[in-house]
């Protein structure tokens, strides 16, 4: 007879050294891949300014390398990008920290969930760009219009999100741990919360370029710094140059920011298998 342990035995180890090689070699041609597509659409943008289009309305890669190395230099961009990431992170963290709750309670209290479910839904959809000129007249030109704008745009995804990721958490795994007699506040921390984790850390990649827009509308309304107000006074001097200089930094703040919030979400889910 043979031994039914034998075949087991026979199985080889998984090789874990050349799993991480792999994801290594393949995680540094995803990031080769990407420096040659940006160095490929500045060439084209470099030399179709001029040729194919007027550069005055486009400018060229190298006249904002320029300008951007003279702001570095004076420290001026270092003031706009203080004041704009100040106030879209202090923005978004309110977002999270008021939406979150909100969220819980509507997913636990569904009667009253349907009751104010239109009115969220209402609110959410408000163009809070609108909203704008309410916001500087409520709480003035200071850092705290240009926090409360970031904060409208983001708090309903914060809401929206943690609602759905609760509603989504496995009802076996709850009544599992209820037979099990254990007390909500155990529920919470070991089942619930870490349902939402993956909602939350979305919420925060998709809060992230939303909070960028509610600052840079309250400097556009209201303010004597951030890169919204940069790009808005290189705009009224015709200064293409200039706004396509905030633009590009705003978009480094946004890639930045997006990868951080990658690197949280690969530490804190390692355990979520990859998706190819």
């Amino acid at each position: 007879m043979t031994d039914p342990l034998a075949s087991d035995e026979m199985i080889p180890p998984r090789d874990s050294g050349r799993e991480k090689t792999t994801a290594s070699i393949s995680g540094i041609s995803i990031w080769l891949w990407r420096l040659g597509l940006i160095v490929g659409l500045l060439l084209i943008w470099e030399f179709s300014a001029g040729r194919l289009f007027n550069e005055f309305w486009s400018s060229r890669p190298s006249l904002i390398g320029q300008r951007l190395l003279a702001l570095s230099t004076s420290g001026e961009i270092w003031r706009h990008l203080d004041a704009t990431v100040s106030e879209a992170f202090l923005g978004l963290l309110l977002g999270a920290v008021v939406g979150t709750p909100i969220g819980i309670a509507l997913a636990k209290y569904r009667r009253a969930a349907e009751i104010v479910d239109p009115f969220v839904m209402g609110l959410y959809g408000l163009p809070r760009v609108a909203l704008a000129p309410m916001f500087i007249l409520w709480f003035g030109i200071s850092l705290l219009a240009k926090v409360m704008m970031s904060f409208s745009m983001v708090v309903f995804v914060f809401i929206l999100n943690v609602t759905e990721g609760i509603r989504t958490v496995d009802p076996d795994m709850i009544d599992l741990m209820r037979t099990m007699r254990a007390p909500k506040s155990y529920i919470l921390r070991k089942v619930t919360i870490p349902s939402i984790v993956p909602w939350l850390l979305a919420s925060f990649r998709i809060g992230i370029g939303l909070s960028l827009v509610g600052a840079v509308v309250g400097e556009l309304i209201g303010s004597n710094r951030g890169l919204g107000w940069y790009i808005l006074r290189a705009g009224g001097q015709l200064d293409t140059t200039g706004v396509f200089t905030g633009l590009f930094v705003l978009m480094l703040v946004a890639m930045i920011a997006n990868q951080i919030i990658f690197l949280i979400e690969r530490k804190v889910l390692h355990w979520r298998p990859a998706t190819k």
